[in-house]
């Protein structure tokens, strides 16, 4: 982007400033004018200043962003807590500054660079223009930069981490968030994104430096000038698509399936990567949803660009499955580390599989192939599976009978990535890993969700299944016969204010006196409450949360005496209050009926009596 297109504006327009009678806000104002190169961006502060809305001025530039379950993410626009050149800037800095403290080598490593499909013409903040800055702050530091020359999956980066041996990557995505929003994801060098400490620290950082070091860090041309910056994509993909074929376990059966896949990318990064990956596991490639497989930063066929979202954002999926007889729908979030996957048995309508659902089919997909390869069981003392704890725990009760290892984390793929590094030290195996809200991570390829290879591995099981007779949903009910049924609702209410927020839980709290959390919910009696924000669990003998304490969020779950597992939580990358429930019944054969109406009244409850929205204003999920 050139100076013709007025994201390189009057640097003197300061000079003609007027004050707002407000001298912090004056302060604030006057460091952004001074700052900010973006002619577009710095347009917006001073038609906010003109038209005297210091409101909105506030709201923009006296707070700054934090680190959420998925690094830096924030609306696009002018702003000390937006996304925008100027912040993206700050926050390399704020990641060179202690980097440069953690590694000696970090000027032999580099650091890798990728970003996602989104842009925002009104603010000039492109997912390509910001991964070019932040390449541009490390290059000025003589850091070289492995930055992808197009737009890749989220995975890719910290799988270009590990495999090139990088100090840290940084991805530029908001995911599946909407469309006005972007993002900064920072991977470790582990390859799993960053936690505590090191996010604290890099806020630090950037605090202490927010003026941008010289010229050279707005120069976006520098990524085509320096001989520092190379360009992985061919190498990584080429990389990327041979050990996955760790993860195909019958080719022959794949390269003569009969069943048709449509995939859809959801205008995003998705289609060329699914599309190899299905050559790669011997399939012919998925039928793309013609309308929505190449980029649009505007997602102009969808109202939302989140795949959870069900039926009701899959609707073109399901239309193009029908006209092509295609039995399975396949759609990868924008930046292809989710999928959602619907299928239509033989003479029924589409199922839409929940990511409780998928995760249950391959867990068991997963650990049946390896049985396959190994017949001596105490090799599955080695094994493990993982899931964040907001997620269902049908890995538990698979665990439990199989004899491997299941462990939970902390929501948030950060808390899966880092614990697969330590088991991985110590020899262990994580043989899939899964968040609730359709992250799932097949084997040991990248410490971070993939929809990509989870895409392929849902084809592959699929057509398996097939010539068994076996469609997803018949294996899904076989594993709850086995296993037990594990029902479970997962939705959320919207609040836009975040003191009624504080005020919802702060209520839950004290909710019987001072205190005092809930002693019921639906009529049933609770037996356990574990509030990790405060660190209080009252099934531990210390009464202390085992899980870590997350003071920057809420997180409280209860177990009722039925056996319901019921969770409230804020969202790490949204204004969400989230609510998860799970009824998990015994092995063998259950009253589905009324396990789901006895799980629906609890969900009932715990939404209208816990967060009560109408008085507290809360919008409810548009399914």
């Amino acid at each position: 982007m050139g100076d013709d297109n007025g994201i390189n504006g009057d640097l003197n327009a300061n000079s003609r400033y007027q004050g707002t009678g407000d001298p912090q806000l004056d302060k604030l104002v006057h460091q952004w004018l001074t700052w900010d190169r973006n002619g577009r961006t710095r347009a917006q502060v001073e038609s906010l200043v003109a038209a005297g809305r210091l409101d909105d001025l506030r709201k923009r530039l006296c707070s700054r962003m934090s680190f959420g379950t998925a690094g830096l993410r924030a609306p696009m626009g002018a702003g000390f807590n937006r996304i925008n050149d100027l912040t993206i800037i700050q926050s390399t800095q704020g990641l060179y500054s202690y980097l440069s403290r953690c590694f000696a080598d970090v000027s032999s490593r580099g650091v890798v660079v990728g970003f996602d499909t989104r842009g925002q013409e009104e603010s000039g903040c492109s997912s390509a223009r910001l991964a070019k800055l932040t390449a541009a702050v490390m290059l000025s530091k003589d850091v070289p930069v492995h930055l992808f020359s197009t737009f890749v999956p989220t995975p890719y980066v910290p799988y270009a981490v590990k495999k090139l041996g990088a100090v840290a990557g940084v991805m530029i995505t908001a995911s599946h968030n909407p469309k006005e929003d972007n993002g900064y994801k920072v991977y470790w060098c582990n390859g799993a994104q960053i936690s505590s400490p090191h996010d604290k620290e890099i806020l630090r950082s950037i605090e202490d430096q927010l003026e941008p070091w010289s010229a050279s860090c707005w120069n976006e041309e520098l990524v085509e000038s320096s001989s520092m910056r190379t360009d992985p994509l061919t190498q990584i993909n080429s990389c990327y698509m041979d050990e996955l074929t760790s993860l195909c376990f019958h080719r022959d059966l794949n390269r003569s399936c009969p069943l048709k896949f449509v995939h859809s990318s959801f205008h995003g990064v998705g289609h060329v990567f699914v599309q190899q990956a299905f050559l790669t596991f011997g399939f012919p490639p998925p039928i793309p949803v013609p309308e929505q497989k190449d980029p649009d930063p505007d997602f102009s066929t969808v109202r939302c660009p989140n795949p959870e979202e069900g039926e009701s954002v899959l609707e073109l999926s399901l239309l193009l499955a029908e006209r092509e007889n295609a039995r399975v729908v396949l759609a990868t979030d924008p930046d292809a580390d989710r999928l959602a996957v619907a299928e239509k048995p033989d003479g029924c309508g589409w199922k839409v599989f929940t990511g409780n659902e998928l995760a249950a089919l391959l867990g068991w997909w997963m650990f049946f192939n390896w049985k396959e390869a190994h017949l001596d069981p105490a090799d599955s003392q080695r094994v493990y599976m993982l899931a964040t704890t907001v997620s269902s725990k049908i890995l538990q009760a698979f665990a439990r009978i199989e004899g491997f290892h299941f462990e939970e984390t902390l929501p948030g793929f950060k808390w899966i990535g880092n614990r697969i590094h330590e088991l991985s030290k110590t020899g262990n195996t994580v043989l899939f890993a899964f968040e609730e809200s359709i992250g799932f991570l097949c084997g040991g390829l990248v410490p971070e969700k993939d929809g990509v290879s989870a895409a392929v591995v849902v084809a592959e099981m699929a057509s398996y299944l097939h010539t068994k007779n076996l469609s997803l949903s018949q294996q899904l009910a076989n594993i709850y016969q086995t296993y037990g049924h594990h029902l479970s609702k997962t939705s959320y209410v919207i609040c836009n204010d975040p003191p009624t927020i504080q005020s919802i839980f702060g209520r839950i709290r004290n909710f019987d006196g001072k205190g005092s959390y809930p002693k019921t919910c639906g009529g049933v009696q609770i037996v356990h409450v574990r509030d990790v924000t405060t660190g209080y669990d009252s099934s531990q003998p210390d009464l202390r949360s085992v899980l870590p304490v997350t003071r920057s969020s809420h997180m409280i779950t209860f177990t009722l005496q039925n056996g319901v597992v019921a969770t409230l939580r804020t969202s790490g990358t949204e204004p969400k209050i989230k609510f998860y429930t799970e009824y998990c019944a015994e092995p063998g054969g259950s009253d589905v009926s009324r396990l789901e109406d006895e799980l629906r009244k609890v969900t009932a409850a715990l939404l209208d009596d816990f967060l009560e929205p109408e008085k507290n204003h809360l919008i409810r999920r548009c399914v």
